[in-house]
């Protein structure tokens, strides 16, 4: 109660401001508005496991991925796209919370559970850890944290997987945005990853090209990884 009343309080001398499109908030304790909310570019109906674009997806881009499958909830777009630069660029950092459990309460049956949970017996194997895509270390001093590890943390904490950091980028840092997806698949990310769970959950914000998915998903294989699902927040639905 006295923690709304503080809310209260402070929204009324400085109200503040939806995460996505910066509308005054009328409840200081809600990170984004309601007609944000309800804009959220959910992608729904068949999908291709693979590539996690809507089906079909021929020819599909991810046919000859490391990664096994790929699934996010939303379209890279209006609310979406604006949360993940809000998180990734703006440090709203409150925000890999409300992101992650729309990953956990959309997400298909199976994907986000341990091998011994009670489903482990259907579908496919369950994962061990939840793994993020390591922003490269430039961008992290930069920013002063890595906007994937943040979001994979509270996707560990809202399924109980232990979280793993165990991939590293190295090389040189690029700038991926405005690309093309052939220029990026050309350029292989390097990363690399110390011994790592036979199944992990790959979490990024973004799914643009599937290049850095890629290099990541190759790194933990040569680790020792079988299987990596890939999941993130947004999905362009084509690049």
């Amino acid at each position: 109660m006295r923690s709304r009343v503080v809310a209260e309080l402070v929204a009324l001398f400085a109200p503040p401001g939806c995460a996505a499109c910066r509308t005054p908030l009328e409840d200081a304790r809600e990170a984004v508005c309601p007609d944000c909310r309800r804009s959220l570019p959910w992608l729904r109906g068949p999908r291709c496991e693979r590539c996690g674009l809507p089906s079909p997806c021929a020819p599909c881009p991810a046919a000859r991925a490391a990664f096994d499958t790929a699934w996010s909830p939303h379209a890279y777009a209006g609310p979406a796209r604006d949360l993940v630069a809000a998180l990734k660029f703006g440090g709203a950092l409150a925000l890999a919370d409300l992101m992650a459990a729309q990953i956990t309460a959309a997400a298909p049956t199976g994907l986000l559970r341990s091998d011994s949970s009670e489903a482990a017996s259907a579908g496919p194997p369950g994962a061990v850890a939840v793994v993020p895509v390591p922003a490269h270390p430039k961008n992290v001093r930069v920013r002063g944290f890595d906007q994937a590890e943040v979001l994979a943390a509270a996707v560990s904490t809202r399924t109980g997987l232990p979280l793993d950091a165990c991939l590293s980028r190295t090389g040189t840092a690029r700038r991926q945005v405005g690309r093309s997806r052939t220029r990026r698949m050309s350029e292989p990310i390097a990363m690399e990853a110390r011994e790592v769970a036979e199944n992990v959950v790959l979490v990024d914000d973004v799914h643009t090209t599937g290049a850095t998915l890629e290099a990541a998903a190759r790194a933990l294989k040569r680790a020792g990884a079988t299987r990596v699902d890939a999941v993130t927040y947004a999905r362009t639905l084509r690049h």
